[in-house]
C-alpha cells in the first residue's frame, strides 16, 4: 500500500514528461497553418478556465454566491479594475451574499 504512491507520481511524472517532449522531438518545421496556431494559442487559457470557473462556484457554502461573485468579477474586470481589486471584490460579495442567504 505504501509503495502505491511512489508508483502514482512516476506515473504523472512520466506523464508530464511525455506531453512536453513529444511536441519537441515530432514537430520539426515551423507551424504556418493559421488554424492549428490559433488553437495552440488559446489551449493554456481554456484549461485554465476550465479548472478555475468549476472551483469558483464549488468553494463557497452556495453556488448562487459564488456565482455571484464571478459575475461581479467578470464586470469589475469589464471596466478596467486590476486584478487586486477584482479579487478583494469578489471576496466581499461572496462575503456579504453568504450572510444574507444564511
Amino acid at each position: 500500500m505504501r509503495y502505491n504512491i511512489y508508483i502514482y507520481i512516476l506515473v504523472m511524472a512520466g506523464v508530464s514528461y511525455l506531453i512536453r517532449m513529444l511536441p519537441m522531438t515530432l514537430i520539426r518545421k515551423k507551424i504556418t497553418n493559421r488554424f492549428i496556431k490559433s488553437f495552440l494559442y488559446y489551449v493554456p487559457y481554456v484549461i485554465l478556465s476550465v479548472m478555475t470557473f468549476p472551483a469558483i462556484i464549488e468553494v463557497t457554502k452556495s453556488p448562487v454566491s459564488g456565482a455571484v461573485a464571478l459575475a461581479a468579477g467578470i464586470i469589475l474586470a469589464l471596466f478596467g479594475a486590476n486584478l487586486i481589486a477584482v479579487s478583494a471584490a469578489c471576496c466581499a460579495v461572496v462575503f456579504v451574499t453568504e450572510m444574507i442567504m444564511f
